[in-house]
C-alpha cells in the first residue's frame, strides 16, 4: 500500500515498506519462533532510541495501524506536557528477533503521529529522513540514494566520571592501553599497541578480536549486513565495523541497530562501548565516515570516466552542495561539543573545507580503490557517530542537491599532504568551524536548503537548536575544565 507523505510544501507518495512486510506477517513469524515479548522503539531529537516492551499476545493487527500510545513530554526535544499523548506506528519491515536480550524479543522500529490529527510528527526525525529519500525522485535529479557509513567506537574495560559543584573527573582503563605496560599486581601480558598504532596489529596485541567478531555475527543475525571489522588506529581498544551500503532510511535504522548490538555485546562481556567523538587525550578520535552516491534506473550518476576521480559533474556538484553548507551540516554531522575536540588539526581529522582522491584530510575525500562505474561514491568524513542518523543522512542528501540543483563548484582539489602546505596555499583553504556554538549559529544561519520540499521544518530546527543550547552549550560554559586548574589555580 502507499503511504502519503504531507507537509506545507509536499505531499510525495512513496511505497511503504509496509506493503511487502505485511503486520500479519511478522506476527506469524514471532509465533513460530517462540517469542514471548515486543520492543517497539523509535527515535529521540538527539539521536537516541528510546522503547517500550510488551507481551507478544498484546501487540494486534490494528497496532500497526492504530498506533501504540506514549507521552511525548518526556522525550527530549519533543511535546509539551499540556500535548503529550503521541502514537507510535510500528513499522513490520523493521522486524527482527533481537539478537542480544535473554528473553526472546521481537524488535520493531516506528514512526511517530498525532493523535489529534492522524499526521505524521514534524520532530520525528524517522520522518524527516523518510521525507528526504521521497523528496530526491521528484527533483528530477536521481531516484535512489545509496548510504555507507563507517561509525567507529571505542571499547574499554572501565569509564568512570563524576561532576559537582567542587569536583569534575573522568577516568578510562582499556587493559590495550599502552599507559597499562608497567602496571604491577598481576602477571603483564604485554602486547599493546601504542598510541596511534592500533591499525591492523593481529592478536595478542589486538585483543579484542573475538569480541568484535560477536558483535558482526549478532548483526548479521539482526539483518545487518557486516562488510569487515578490524581494529582502529586509536590504540587502546579503537574498533570499526562497516556495514553494507543501504538506501538512506533502512540504513539509518541500521545504524541504530548497531549501535545497540554493539553496547550490549560489549555490557555482556564486561567492557563498556562508546561512540563519544573523542574520550582519549592524544589519540584518534571516532568518526563516522559517510559514503554517498545518487543513482537513477541502476546507474550510478557520480560516475564519469573522464573527470577528476573518475567523478561526473553531479558528483562535482554535489560535493559543492556539501562543502557550501558544511558549517550548517555539521550542526547536524558533528553534533556534540565533545565533536570539535576531535575536528583538530591532525590524527587524521577532516577540517579542511576542500576535496581530494585518497586524502583523508580533507572533508570530502574520494575513494580509489576501485575503478568500477557501480563503486563511485563520495566519502563525507566530518560526521561523528553522536549524530542522530537519520537528521544527518537527510541533511547531507539536501546539500548534496543543492549543489546540484544550483551547480554549485567546489574548491579545485589538492592533492598533497595537507599539513605540509605552503603557507600562500594553506591561506586559500579554509576550516570547519571549531566548536558546536559556531556550527548551530551557521545552522540558524543557512537552513534554507534544508526547508525544500518541507523535508525539514522550521520547527524541528529551532527546537533542536535550542536543545543543543540549552543542555549542552550553556551547561559547558558555566563549568571549570579540570585542564584550567594545572594552567590557572596559582596565578
Amino acid at each position: 500500500m502507499a503511504t502519503v507523505i504531507r507537509d506545507a510544501d509536499v505531499t510525495v507518495h512513496v511505497e511503504s515498506a509496509r506493503a511487502a512486510t505485511s503486520a500479519a506477517d511478522v506476527l506469524r513469524q514471532a509465533r513460530e519462533q517462540g517469542v514471548q515479548i515486543v520492543d517497539v522503539k523509535f527515535t529521540d531529537l538527539l539521536g537516541t532510541w528510546q522503547h517500550f516492551s510488551l507481551p507478544l499476545d498484546m501487540l494486534h493487527e490494528d497496532a500497526f495501524e492504530e498506533g501504540l500510545g506514549f507521552d511525548g513530554s518526556s522525550i527530549r526535544g519533543f511535546q509539551e506536557i499540556h500535548e503529550s499523548d503521541m502514537l507510535l506506528m510500528p513499522d513490520p519491515a523493521t522486524a527482527f528477533v533481537d539478537p542480544v536480550l535473554r528473553i526472546k524479543t521481537l524488535s520493531l522500529v516506528g514512526d511517530i503521529v498525532d493523535p489529534t490529527t492522524g499526521d505524521p510528527y514534524t520532530r520525528d526525525p524517522r520522518y524527516v529522513a523518510r521525507k528526504a529519500e521521497a523528496y530526491l525522485p521528484t527533483t528530477g535529479i536521481a531516484t535512489t540514494s545509496y548510504w555507507g557509513p563507517e561509525a567507529e567506537f571505542y571499547i574499554f574495560d572501565s569509564l568512570r566520571f563524576d561532576q559537582g559543584a567542587n569536583h569534575a573527573h573522568y577516568e578510562i582503563d582499556s587493559d590495550e592501553g599502552i599507559w597499562n605496560s608497567g602496571r604491577n599486581g598481576s602477571p603483564n601480558l604485554a602486547y599493546r599497541p601504542r598510541v596511534k598504532e592500533g591499525y591492523f596489529p593481529v592478536p595478542p596485541t589486538d585483543k579484542l578480536q573475538d569480541l568484535r567478531s560477536e558483535i558482526a555475527l549478532k548483526l548479521q543475525s539482526a539483518g545487518v549486513e557486516v562488510e569487515v571489522h578490524h581494529h582502529e588506529v586509536g590504540a587502546p581498544g579503537q574498533a570499526e565495523i562497516d556495514l553494507r551500503f543501504s538506501t538512506l532510511v533502512r540504513m539509518a535504522d541500521q545504524l541504530q541497530t548497531y549501535k545497540y548490538v554493539v553496547k550490549n555485546v560489549c555490557a555482556a562481556a564486561g567492557k563498556v562501548a562508546t561512540f563519544m567523538p573523542k574520550p582519549i587525550f592524544g589519540d584518534n578520535g571516532s568518526g563516522m565516515h559517510v559514503h554517498q552516491s545518487l543513482w537513477t534506473a541502476g546507474a550510478n550518476l557520480f560516475f564519469d570516466t573522464d573527470g577528476y576521480a573518475q567523478l561526473s559533474s553531479t558528483a562535482r556538484w554535489y560535493i559543492g552542495g556539501l562543502i557550501a553548507h558544511a558549517p550548517a551540516l555539521l550542526a547536524f554531522c558533528a553534533p556534540t561539543t565533545n565533536s570539535y575536540r576531535r575536528l583538530v588539526p591532525g590524527y587524521e581529522a577532516p577540517i579542511n573545507l576542500m576535496y581530494s582522491q585518497r586524502n583523508r584530510s580533507a572533508i570530502c575525500r574520494i575513494p580509489m580503490y576501485s575503478s568500477s562505474p557501480r563503486a563511485k561514491r563520495i566519502e563525507f568524513r566530518a560526521p561523528d557517530p553522536s549524530a542522530n542518523p537519520y537528521l544527518a543522512f537527510a541533511a547531507l542528501l539536501m546539500a548534496g542537491l543543492d549543489g546540484v540543483r544550483n551547480r554549485l563548484e567546489p574548491p579545485a582539489p589538492i592533492d598533497k599532504d595537507l599539513y605540509h602546505l605552503s603557507p600562500e596555499e594553506r591561506a586559500r583553504v579554509k576550516n570547519t568551524p571549531g566548536s558546536l556554538s559556531e556550527v548551530l549559529a551557521a545552522l540558524q544561519a543557512d537552513q534554507q536548503f534544508l526547508l525544500e520540499g518541507g523535508v525539514f521544518t522550521p520547527d524541528l530546527i529551532e527546537s533542536y537548536i535550542a536543545v543543543k543550547q540549552q543542555r549542552e552549550v550553556e551547561p559547558m560554559q558555566l563549568r571549570p575544565h579540570p585542564y584550567e586548574f594545572a594552567l590557572y589555580h596559582d596565578v
